[in-house]
């Protein structure tokens, strides 16, 4: 069976929309939600995510980056190959407009009806150090 690689994953990564997102709250536990990445996948593993500067996760990440992701393929164990991601990191807060535009897509009006110019929009950069993954039978991990 050929092994996978980051390219193999962030191809996986960008066809699943929705990831949990976990960081560490202030009370020191773990904090997940789920958040939309746009198909913003990149081949270096860096995902990206837009959020409002005022949520708590904003507050998390400023007090502690590291961050966790878990994707999970839309086929089920019994239909089809599954595909279960878990990726390690450190997140990154970024407020340049230009970087907005660069990963900014259409669907994203929705939860900010200004686009890049709406008031406390803010981007999350989450870059991997490590990456598990299942892929059907196949598993493995990658550090990046």
């Amino acid at each position: 069976m050929a092994k996978t690689t980051i390219a193999d994953l962030s191809k996986m990564m960008a066809d699943i929309d929705f990831a949990t997102m976990s960081t560490t709250a202030v009370t020191g536990g773990i904090t997940s939600r789920p958040m939309s990445n746009n198909r913003d996948v990149e081949f270096q593993g860096d995902a990206y995510f837009f959020a409002y500067d005022t949520s708590a996760k904003i507050a998390e990440i400023e007090r502690d980056s590291a961050t966790s992701l878990s994707y999970a393929g839309s086929k089920g164990l019994l239909a089809g190959t599954p595909i279960f991601i878990a990726v390690k990191g450190h997140s990154t807060l970024i407020r340049d407009k230009a970087e907005f535009a660069a990963h900014w897509t259409e669907e994203l009006d929705r939860w900010f009806p200004q686009s890049i110019d709406t008031p406390g929009v803010i981007l999350i950069k989450v870059h991997a150090s490590h990456i598990r993954y299942w892929v059907g039978e196949e598993q493995g991990e990658i550090t990046v």
